[in-house]
C-alpha cells in the first residue's frame, strides 16, 4: 500500500469524523502542510522515524507499568509521529470551556465539603455522593488555601460524527497524563524540524512553570525556602515515570509515603539532617490511601497523620483529599444545573448524554435504549468495563438488566459515539491505518484563574476498529499541536520559579529523603555485589572449561568461594556438590533468580533500588541497570554461553562503577552510594582472602591465580611482578596495598575518611570503627611475610594475626552497614536526629 493510499484509508465515512481528512476526500485546513509532506515522504524513510521515535521512547527511558502484562511490568510508552493538530479558532473555545469546567468543579467540591447547597436543593442526588467512595466524610468543613480544592484538573474529550467535542471523563484526583504530554512534545517534535517551528506550535513551557509558581506561592510566606513534594505511590504505580519526569522537571522531592511524617500537626520530610518542613504536596496517590488513620486504615502508602495536618492548615495537598468525589460519570447528566447554579452562565462544554440509573425514568429509558448505549458502573470501586449494548445477545442483555435492576444506583449508561479517527503509524503493518481517538486537556489553578495547558496528551485505541481508547490495554498516544502565531510560540519556556537568594543555594544533600539516600546506598552495594559474585562465578567457569578437570586444587578452592558465597549446595565432602554438575549449578547462577547471590537475583534488586531513585539517576545509568535486569535472557544453557553473559555482566559493573565516580555530584547521595559499594567489597575480598590464607598450604598457591582474577588484579600482579602468582605479593596486593582500589586496606581507608566526616557533620560514631582495622593493617611488617606460607597457627603468628584481621574486616562491613541503615535511615521517636522546622 502506498504513503498517500494508507494515509488517506482514513477518509470518513459518516459514521466517524476524520481529524484529517474532511467530507470531500482531502486534508483540512490545518493539516494541509503536515499532510503533504508526510505523503510526500518515501515509505522507507517513514519507517526509518517510526523507529527512530520508538528508539527515543527507549532511550528516555519512559514506560507505563501494567502489571501481568506479556510485554512486561516496564511497558514502553508509545507515541505516534504524527501529532492530533487543533486549530487556533477551535482552540480558544476548547480553552475557555475547559477553563469553566475547572472553576465549576472546583465550586462543586467547595460546595460538598462546605454548606451542602446542591444536595439541599435537590441539584445532585444525595445517593450518587454519599454512596461513592471517595466523597470523605473527614474532609467535611476543611477549606483549603485560597479555597482551591482542584490543583490540577484533567478534561477528557472526544468528537462525535458531526464534529462537536464532547467530555467523555472529568480527572480530579490526581490526573495524570501532563507529564507524558511533555515527553512527547520533546521526542516528536525535532522530528518535524522547521515544519513545527513554521507551523506556530504552541509551547507547553509555560504551562508547568505556573503550575510550579501556584504551588510554591501556596507555602507560608514566613517559611523560608518553600518546600514541595510530589507523592508518589512508588514504582509499581502505572505512572511511575511520569511521576519521575515532573518531579525532575518542576524541581520538586519525589517521596512515597514512608517519606513523610506527622509531628506536632505539620508534616515534615525525612532526610539524612533530620526532619524537615514540609509546605505543599502535590499527590498521585489516590484519596482514600493517603492517611491510614483518618481513612483507609490497610494503606501501606500514605501518611498517618496527613489529614489532620491539613484540617489544621498546616500543609496545603493538591489536589485537596476527597476531590476524587467528583470522578464519578454519575454527576455529568446533572452538571449542567450546577453550573448556571454556582457560576450563573451556560456549561459551555457538554458532557456526553448520561443517565443515572438511579432515577427511576432513567433507568426505564436505559433499559429500552440498551442497544444505542454504554453501560459504566457509577463508582470506580465497582472495577466494571464498559458493556456495550449492541454487542449482547438476549441472554446478555436479560443477565445485564437483573443487576441492574437489583442495584440501579451503581450504573450509569451513556450514548454510544462513534468517536473520530486519525491516521496512525502501526509498527505491525509498517503503515498509517485510522484508529479512533480521544484528547485529555489540563488546567492548571493561577492567583488569576485557571491556566490550560497549549496542547494535551492524546490517546489512540490500541488497533484499529477498537472502540475503547485505553493505554492499560496496549492504547498508544499522540503529541497535541495547538497552531497560532509562528512569531509568539515558544516550546522551551524554563519551568523555574522565582530567581533563588545566596541563602537558599543548596550544595549537597541532607534535603534528600532519606529513603531515597537508602535505596542509593542499597545500589551501591548491589553493584558491587554483582561485580564480586560475577567475578567468582567467571573465574570459575572458565576453569572448569579449560582447566584439569572437576576435581583440579584450584577449582576445588575457587568452588568452595563459591559455596560460601550461597551459589551452590554443598554436600560437605570434599566440597562435592549437592547433586548438581559443576556446569549445572554454575549455569543456576547465572540464570535461574531462585538462586538467592546469583547474577538475576542481585540484579532484580538493583534494578528495584534504582527504580526507587530514579529521578536521581541519570538516563545513561538507568540503561546499564536495565541491560543488567536482562543480561541473562535468552537463558545461557552450557558453560561457555554462561560465560558470555557474565562477561556482559562485568561490562555493565564497570560502567555502573564510571557512572559512581564521573556520573554523579559528590553530595550525601554520592557519598552513601560509595560507602555502599566500599563494605560491599570490603566484606567480600576479606572472606576470600580469609578463606585462602585458611587452606592447607598445598591449595593456597594453586588458588592464588583466582583470588587476582576475582580481585580484578590480576593484570596489576602482572606488570609488577612478571612471574606467577605467590603468596606474599598476591596478599600485599589485595589485602595491604593502599593503592589498589580492590584492596582490603584501600577500602579500609576509604571507610575510614567517610566515617570521620559522618561523625564531624550529624556526630555519627559507630561501633564497627574501620579506623581501627586500618591502623592494625598499617602496622601489619612485610618482613614477617617471608615465611607467610609456612603453616603456622600459632595464637601470635602473623598468619593468625592476618586471617583474625580479615574476619574483623568481614564483621566491620556488616556491621557498619546495620548502623549506618538504624542511624540514617530510620525515624523513629527522632531522639537521634535535628528537626528542622523551616
Amino acid at each position: 500500500m502506498s504513503v498517500m493510499s494508507s494515509f488517506l484509508s482514513g477518509v470518513t465515512s459518516g459514521e466517524r469524523f476524520d481529524e484529517v481528512i474532511g467530507p470531500e476526500g482531502r486534508p483540512r485546513r490545518h493539516w494541509e502542510r503536515l499532510a503533504q509532506v508526510t505523503i510526500g515522504t518515501e515509505a522507507a524513510e517513514l519507517v526509518r522515524r517510526a523507529r527512530a521515535i520508538r528508539r527515543a521512547v527507549e532511550q528516555d527511558g519512559v514506560t507505563y507499568n501494567v502489571h501481568g502484562d506479556p510485554k512486561g511490568t516496564d511497558r514502553l510508552w508509545e507515541v505516534d509521529m504524527l501529532p492530533l493538530i487543533i486549530g487556533p479558532e477551535e482552540w480558544r473555545f476548547l480553552a475557555s470551556a475547559v477553563q469553566q469546567r475547572a472553576r465549576l468543579l472546583n465550586a462543586v467540591l467547595a460546595d460538598l465539603y462546605g454548606p451542602g447547597l446542591l444536595i439541599r436543593r435537590g441539584l445532585i442526588p444525595p445517593a450518587i455522593i454519599y454512596g461513592h467512595h471517595n466523597f470523605l466524610w473527614p474532609c467535611r468543613g476543611i477549606t483549603p488555601a485560597g479555597g482551591v480544592h482542584l490543583h490540577l484538573y484533567g478534561c477528557d474529550l472526544a468528537r462525535s460524527p458531526d464534529g462537536r467535542w464532547w467530555v467523555i471523563n472529568d480527572r480530579t484526583q490526581g490526573p495524570s497524563g501532563a507529564g507524558y504530554a511533555l515527553q512527547n512534545r520533546r521526542i516528536v517534535a525535532p522530528m518535524h524540524g522547521t515544519l513545527f517551528r513554521s507551523l506556530g506550535v504552541q509551547g507547553l513551557g509555560r504551562f508547568f512553570r505556573r503550575l510550579q509558581e501556584h504551588l510554591m506561592s501556596l507555602a507560608p510566606a514566613a517559611g523560608g525556602n518553600p518546600s514541595v513534594v510530589l507523592l508518589t505511590p512508588g514504582p509499581y504505580s502505572e505512572t511511575y515515570f511520569e511521576h519521575v519526569f515532573l518531579a525532575r522537571q518542576l524541581g520538586f522531592a519525589l517521596v512515597e509515603g514512608s517519606d513523610l511524617t506527622v509531628r506536632n500537626g505539620n508534616v515534615f520530610l525525612k532526610t539524612l539532617d533530620g526532619l524537615r518542613r514540609v509546605h505543599v504536596i502535590l499527590r498521585r496517590l489516590d484519596d482514600e490511601y493517603c492517611d491510614p488513620v483518618a481513612l483507609r486504615a490497610d494503606s501501606a502508602l500514605g501518611v498517618p497523620g496527613l489529614l489532620s495536618a491539613a484540617s489544621a492548615g498546616n500543609v496545603v495537598i493538591a489536589n485537596a483529599l476527597g476531590s476524587g468525589v467528583i470522578e464519578s460519570p454519575a454527576l455529568l447528566g446533572f452538571l449542567p444545573a450546577m453550573c448556571e447554579a454556582l457560576l450563573g452562565e451556560p456549561l459551555a462544554l457538554p458532557s456526553v448524554a448520561t443517565w443515572w440509573c438511579g432515577e427511576a425514568p432513567a433507568m426505564q429509558h436505559v433499559i429500552s435504549h440498551l442497544p444505542d448505549l454504554v453501560v459504566k458502573a457509577a463508582y470506580p470501586s465497582m472495577r466494571m468495563e464498559p458493556t456495550f449494548g449492541h454487542t449482547l445477545d438476549a441472554a446478555a442483555r436479560d443477565a445485564l438488566v437483573a443487576r441492574m435492576r437489583a442495584t440501579p444506583h451503581a450504573f450509569v449508561a451513556q450514548e454510544h459515539v462513534r468517536l473520530s479517527q486519525a491516521p496512525t503509524w502501526s509498527y505491525q503493518h509498517d503503515r498509517f491505518e485510522s484508529r479512533v481517538i480521544g484528547v485529555r486537556l489540563f488546567a492548571a489553578a493561577t492567583e488569576s484563574g485557571y491556566e490550560v495547558m497549549q496542547g494535551g496528551l492524546s490517546r489512540v485505541s490500541p488497533q484499529a476498529g477498537a472502540e475503547v481508547i485505553s493505554i492499560q490495554r496496549g492504547g498508544s498516544s499522540k503529541d497535541t499541536w495547538v497552531l497560532g502565531d509562528p512569531l509568539t510560540a515558544s516550546d522551551t519556556e524554563a519551568l523555574r520559579p522565582r530567581r533563588l537568594k545566596a541563602r537558599e543555594i543548596v550544595r549537597g544533600g541532607p534535603y534528600y529523603p532519606s529513603r531515597a539516600v537508602e535505596n542509593l546506598f542499597w545500589m551501591g552495594r548491589y553493584s558491587e555485589r554483582l561485580d564480586g559474585v560475577g567475578r567468582l562465578l567467571r573465574a570459575t567457569a572458565q576453569r572448569l572449561v579449560e582447566g584439569d578437570g572437576p576435581k583440579s586444587t584450584e577449582l576445588r578452592v575457587l568452588q568452595a568461594l563459591c559455596a560460601r558465597a550461597q551459589l551452590r549446595k554443598t554436600s560437605g565432602k570434599d566440597g562435592d556438590d549437592a547433586g548438581q554438575t559443576g556446569e549445572d549449578w554454575l549455569i543456576a547462577a547465572v540464570a535461574d533468580d531462585a538462586v538467592d547471590n546469583g547474577i538475576p537475583a542481585n540484579a532484580a534488586r538493583l534494578l528495584r533500588c534504582v527504580s526507587q531513585s530514579r529521578e536521581r539517576i541519570s538516563l545513561d545509568n538507568w540503561q546499564v541497570v536495565q541491560r543488567l535486569a536482562r543480561v541473562h535472557q535468552p537463558t545461557p544453557h552450557d558453560l561457555d554461553t554462561a560465560i558470555v553473559v557474565l562477561d556482559r555482566v562485568m561490562a555493565a559493573c564497570t560502567s555502573l562503577a564510571g557512572h559512581a565516580l564521573d556520573d554523579m555530584t559528590r553530595d550525601d547521595a554520592w557519598q552513601f552510594l560509595v560507602m555502599g559499594r566500599q563494605l560491599e567489597r570490603l566484606g567480600f575480598m576479606a572472606a576470600n582472602i580469609r578463606h585462602v590464607l585458611q587452606s592447607p598450604p598445598s591449595e593456597q598457591e594453586a588458588a592464588l591465580s583466582g583470588l587476582l582474577e576475582v580481585g580484578n588484579s590480576l593484570i596489576t600482579y602482572r606488570a609488577r611482578y612478571q612471574r606467577q602468582p605467590e603468596l606474599l605479593p598476591v596478599v600485599d596486593l589485595l589485602a595491604l596495598d593502599p593503592t589498589n582500589p580492590h584492596s582490603v586496606k584501600f577500602q579500609l581507608r576509604g571507610l575510614s575518611a567517610q566515617v570521620t566526616d559522618l561523625f564531624e557533620r550529624y556526630g555519627f560514631a559507630p561501633r564497627n570503627d574501620p579506623g581501627s582495622l586500618r591502623q592494625r593493617a598499617k602496622a601489619a611488617d612485610l618482613g614477617e611475610f617471608e615465611n607467610l606460607s609456612l603453616p603456622s597457627l600459632e595464637p601470635d603468628s602473623l598468619l593468625t594475626r592476618l586471617i583474625q584481621l580479615m574476619k574483623d574486616c568481614e564483621a566491620c562491613a556488616g556491621g557498619l552497614a546495620v548502623e549506618i541503615e538504624k542511624r540514617f535511615f530510620v525515624h523513629i521517636g527522632d531522639h537521634t536526629q535535628a528537626t528542622r522546622q523551616t
